[in-house]
Formats: structure tokens, sequence, C-alpha cells
């Protein structure tokens, strides 16, 4: 079922709070996976909602864990972004998300160094979320995303990216 919103009731909507990582290697390049459930050649860094009660460091070590097996002992965490950053949902997918409750989501962003090795990364979790993953240089990050997100990753690699676009 398609539902039709005026422009005025997707902006009454709030946005989801969600946490992201930006996990460098020794080399500073970022990890990035291929979603499951998109099509096309868009990747994208670990990210995830946080849960009630939780902080969105702990949110962060958890989505990290639970989407690349990437422990928290195999991490330090170098940076926090100061503002959570927004991006709104396109309207093909804005019904089809979170059960239509929110028009898109406000993120913190952390970076985290990797101190583990390759073979440490699992990304056959428990609930997948990558198909596939790679370590690829901070600038081919923005196009690497889809394009409703790549506003917010400028702003992650003005803000706690290791290289300055």
């Amino acid at each position: 079922m398609i539902m039709t919103r005026t422009p005025e009731e997707i902006a009454r909507l709030p946005y989801r709070k969600n946490v992201g990582v930006m996990l460098v290697n020794s080399d500073d390049r970022v990890f990035v996976g291929r979603r499951i459930d998109m099509k096309g050649p868009h990747w994208q860094m670990p990210q995830g909602g946080i849960d009630p009660g939780e902080s969105p460091k702990e949110a962060a070590l958890r989505e990290l864990e639970e989407e690349t097996g990437v422990s928290r002992d195999l991490v330090r965490i170098e940076a926090e972004n100061e503002d959570w950053l927004a991006y709104d949902l396109p309207l093909e997918l804005l019904d089809k998300l979170w059960g239509g409750k929110y028009r898109g989501q406000e993120q913190k962003w952390f970076r985290m160094r990797f101190l583990g090795s390759d073979a440490q990364v699992n990304i056959e979790t428990d609930h997948p979320e990558f198909v596939e993953w790679k370590w690829i240089d901070q600038s081919e990050m923005v196009d690497a995303i889809v394009p409703f997100k790549r506003d917010v990753y400028i702003a992650v690699l003005d803000q706690i990216g290791t290289a300055k676009p």
C-alpha cells in the first residue's frame, strides 16, 4: 500500500536517533559494507538505532559488533562528531522503513581505530546487514554512498575524518 503524505505531514515526523561508525584501519582506509537490502553499487559504514537507555557510544560499539563481528576490544574510539547529523528518507522509502513513523535519521558518528586483522571481520552475523565489505579511501566515500546520505557523509568526513576533503 502506497501512502501519500503532504510535505507538511512529513515535516512533522520526528527523526529516528541513530549512530554511525567510521571504522578506520592502520592505513586510514574506511570500512564499508554493501547492504543486503539495497540494489545497486551502494556502500555504507556501519550504523544503527539506539536502544532505550543506551548511550550513543554504547550503541555504536554494539552496532559495530552486530554488523561486522568486530568486538569493542578490537577498536579504540578516536573521535565523536559534536552535533547530530540528520538526513531525510526519499519519499519512496518513507512508508517502507520503521513503519512510516520517521522522516529520516538523526545520527551521532564515532571514528574508531581498528586494532585487529581483516580475519577478525565477520559480516556473517546473526542478522546480516552486508553481503560484502571492503576498505576504501576516505576520498571515495561520498561517491560510494546512496545519494540521500551524501550530505551526512560529507559532514562526517569534515568533522571526524582523518583525511580532510
